[in-house]
């Protein structure tokens, strides 16, 4: 079964705690779960970490008052979400997208379960970028939102900025981009750069608790 399969659990929100167990939990309340046994504690983060994306991604489409059809499409497509597990992915997007607020404790518990991973932090937020821009506009409310979650991440104003340069053509400074200095050499910049492939590299990202569906 495919991690997004696993996260309508009745169980499995009570094994994971926190907002995003709380969450999970809520759908007991509103659909007929799964209710097997807790699941294991490597499936934990995995499970954790897709429910809080989703959460955020519901918000994120929610943060200028109205979601629409493209912010979904673009959810679907940056974190490849199969048909077959569309309905249990639409389960928790819509618990969550009733409301923008919360999104601060889903933001501190992904911190918290990646604390040493600053680049899978990093990918989710390209994520969230992506579903801002799908409706051909980056909303001031959507903005501020993109900015208050790279803070709850513990990413930097110049790390933000770095971010927001891939995706905002108005910071579109290939030194801000790699988040280099422009008196590095050459050699320098070429090391920096294959430092950055490596940590992105699908065997890493998944080595740290990534589903292999977000990859």
């Amino acid at each position: 079964m495919s991690i997004w399969g696993k996260i309508g659990g009745a169980a499995a929100g009570l094994a994971l705690g926190g907002p995003i167990g709380a969450l999970v939990g809520a759908l007991a309340g509103h659909y007929m779960v799964d209710r097997n046994a807790p699941p294991k504690r490597e499936e934990r983060k995995g499970i954790a970490f897709t429910i809080g994306v989703i959460a955020l991604s519901a918000k994120m489409a929610k943060a200028d008052g109205v979601v629409t059809e493209d912010e979904i499409s673009a959810f679907r497509e940056v974190f490849h979400v199969p048909q077959q597990d569309v309905k249990n992915v639409a389960r928790v997007f819509n618990l969550a997208k009733q409301d923008v607020r919360g999104y601060e404790a889903y933001a501190i518990q992904l911190k918290d379960l990646f604390k040493d991973d600053p680049v899978v932090l990093e990918d989710v937020l390209d994520g969230l970028f992506h579903i801002a821009k799908a409706d051909g506009i980056m909303h001031e409310a959507e903005s501020g939102y993109l900015e208050s979650v790279a803070m709850y991440f513990g990413f930097s104003e110049a790390d933000y900025g770095r971010i927001r340069a891939r995706h905002v053509t108005d910071h579109a400074d290939p030194y801000v981009i790699l988040g280099i200095d422009r008196s590095m050499s050459n050699e320098a910049i070429k090391a920096h750069y294959r430092k950055l492939v490596s940590e992105n590299h699908p065997d890493r990202l998944i080595a740290r608790g990534v589903p292999e569906e977000f990859v």
